[in-house]
Formats: C-alpha cells, structure tokens, sequence
C-alpha cells in the first residue's frame, strides 16, 4: 500500500470538515487549516440551513451515530410561498408543496456533529492560511500559515491543496485574479428569535396562530420587490431571513457579514412594520443581534481544480441562498472528491480531480443559476416566471454522485 497520501484542507467550516470525513474514507492522511482559534460555538451568524435527503444520507455515512442528526433536527416536509399585502396586512397561498422532505438545521449543530466525530489532531485552529506552492512537476504542494497566537509562519508539505475557504476565496483569487463576485442588488437581514421558556407568550401565540404549519413548513412570505423565508429549528428557535434591494455596501474585512449600528436594526424595524404582518414585524423586533449578509454569487466557473489544488463549497460556486443549496452542495463535493479519488487511486490523483469536475461542475453551475433567477424573480428584479417551489431546482431529486 505504501505511504498515505496527505491532503490539507484550508477552511474548517462545513465544507472542509466534510472532505476531511470523505477523504478520511477514502484512506488519505488529513490536515485542516482553520484560521478561527477553535471550534465555532452557536453562533448567530452561523443560523440556519436546510438538509436535502441526500446530502442527510451522506452525513450519516460519516457519523458514529448516524441517528444523531435526526434528533438535531426538525422536519420541513412543506415549501409554502405566499403573498404579503402590505396595506391591508394579509397574507394568501401562492403555492404549497407538501412533498418537500428536507430538514431545518442550526449551522452550529451540524458542523459540531462532523466535527465531533474526526480526531482532534486533525485540525489546526488558528492557523491563518498565507500562500501555497506547487512543486514542478505538479505532485506535491507546501502550504505556509500564520500561527496567529504566536505570529510565527509554519510550512506544511502534502499531495493535494483542498480550497474550503468560502465564497472569498483566497486560494481561487490564485488561479483566478480577475473573478470578481457578483452582487445580487440585497442583502439580506437574518435572525433566531430564541422562544424557549415562552412558549405561551403573546408574541409566539400570534406567530403559530398566522404560521400554523411551524415545525414542518418552509415558509416564503411575499411582498413587492422583497421577500422573506421563515421557519422553526429545534430547542424552541425561530428562523428568519429578510431579503432587501440596497445598493451594494462596501465590505469591511474578509466577511460578507456586515457590522450593524443601532440605527440601522432600527430602520429595518420600521420598515419591517410598513412591509410584514404585525406578528412577523413583532418577531423580528423582538430579535436579539440580528445580521446583515451581503448577499453574491459568481458566474458558473470552467474548472475547479488546477493541479493539485481542488476548490469546495462556497469557493467553488458561490451561490445566492434561494434554492437552500450551499450546505447540500458542499456535502455533495466533499462525498464524490472523496469517492473519486478511493477509485481513481493515488497514482492517479490527476484523474480522480478530472473525475469530480466532470461530475460536480454540471450540477452546481446549474444550480447557482436557478438560484440567481428565483432570487431575482422573489426580490422583483426579474418577471420571467420560474415556478417559485423548490422542487423546480435542477438535481432536485438527487444529483450524480459517482
């Protein structure tokens, strides 16, 4: 068998920790690179997601105790889109699909499950990644990062660069200098309004009252040139997420996230008044620290490897968030990396990274497209009608996997 081959994975968010478990599996020796100095705790910008089946059965592959991810989570069995009036302050049905299958997650609580069932050593906090070199002849790469408690740069030695670094990627900007993100025209707000303990409160009574299906339903509420998506996750959490056409803001740091002021929740609370139901606008002034996500996707890319070096995730296709696809199309990467690499073996790496961009860059391309348009379409921005069901997403059903 000889020497495992080495991988180092750049980004220890859910994309990196899923190639670690899949090239785990396929019998390479891992190392993952995560600038944070340890592992996210329940963070609100972490918030929440949506499973497909798919990728849900993959992470049970991955996990010990593959029930686990059952009970941290709750079902999403219908995608419901309705119309707001903002005058009259009523909502109607647009379209319901009571066949949806997915599962409402907190970002936190799905990477903790990953997380928790790798070995510790395989994991470098707070290892700020700095640069990369191939060798000539392409099979190895070297890796420098910053230890950010001790400032000092260390240089670690592999066969392949695994790029989980998100949608701002630094190790694509390499290969790819002039790719330059495309701003949707919003950004979105995003909160958790933490219920437990009041279950009876008037505020809860008037959101189960207006949101009967909660606990099962994929909420999209409707208004003019905007939208919002709502939905319950377990431990007494509500999720919500409201879509806003602003011009784009300029980023501060290396972070689509944006620090807000005061006076901007309390503008957004003001016009969550003028715009959404009572119950709704209550909700999310009721909210403690919510967010604001500056929201990009990028044009489908050619080519998602160049040598040794491989790109995941959010790094491989930045994608707006419509079709609940970032966390479900990160798995899938990481599940047929993995499986492409195991049967193309370790004389072949070339071919198993040519095998995983055949399979993967058709479907996301896609994928991030449809998005883009049912976006566009729900903010507005667009009046070519797509259906407005997520069922209508290309690979809905499952994509290819090997």
């Amino acid at each position: 068998m000889g020497k495992k081959m080495k991988a180092i994975i750049v980004g220890g968010s859910i994309a990196g920790v899923s190639c670690a478990h899949s090239l785990t599996l396929a019998g390479w020796d891992v190392l993952v690179l995560e600038k944070s100095s340890e592992p996210p705790a329940r963070s609100p910008t972490g918030a929440g997601l949506g499973l497909d089946p798919q990728a849900r059965t993959i992470i049970k592959s991955w996990l010990p105790r593959p029930h686990l991810l059952d009970e941290s989570t709750l079902p999403l069995s219908i995608d419901q889109n309705q119309a707001t009036d903002s005058e009259k302050k009523v909502t109607r049905v647009l379209t319901r699909d009571e066949g949806f299958d997915f599962r409402a997650a907190y970002w936190s609580d799905i990477h903790s499950l990953l997380f928790d069932a790798l070995p510790e050593t395989m994991f470098l906090w707070g290892h700020k990644f700095l640069s990369f070199t191939l060798s000539q002849d392409e099979t190895t790469v070297k890796v420098k990062s910053l230890v950010m408690e001790t400032q000092e740069t260390v240089e670690i030695q592999g066969d392949l660069l695994v790029a989980a670094d998100g949608c701002l990627s630094s190790i694509r900007k390499t290969f790819l200098p002039n790719l330059k993100l495309r701003y949707s025209g919003y950004c979105a707000w995003r909160g958790v309004f933490d219920f437990s303990g009041d279950e009876n409160s008037e505020i809860v009574a008037g959101i189960k009252r207006e949101y009967p299906d909660l606990g099962r339903c994929l909420y999209f509420d409707l208004a003019r040139d905007t939208h919002t998506v709502f939905y319950e996750l377990i431990n007494k959490k509500l999720n919500w997420i409201w879509y806003v056409n602003q011009p784009e803001p300029e980023l501060k740091s290396n972070s689509v996230t944006l620090k807000v002021s005061q006076e901007m929740i309390n503008k957004m609370h003001q016009e969550a008044d003028t715009i959404w139901i009572p119950e709704l606008a209550r909700l999310m002034k009721e909210t403690k620290e919510p967010f604001l996500n500056v929201i990009y996707d990028s044009d489908p890319l050619e080519r998602i490897f160049w040598g040794n070096v491989v790109l995941v995730g959010d790094a491989a296709h930045p994608t707006t968030p419509h079709g609940v696809r970032s966390t479900n199309m990160s798995v899938l990467d990481a599940e047929v990396l993995g499986k492409c690499l195991e049967n193309c073996g370790r004389e072949n790496l070339r071919l198993g990274l040519e095998e995983y961009q055949r399979i993967r860059l058709p479907v996301v391309s896609e994928q991030v497209l449809y998005a883009r348009r049912l976006g566009r379409i729900k903010q507005g921005l667009d009046r070519d009608g797509i259906g407005l069901e997520q069922k209508h997403m290309p690979f809905f059903s499952g994509a290819p996997l090997v």
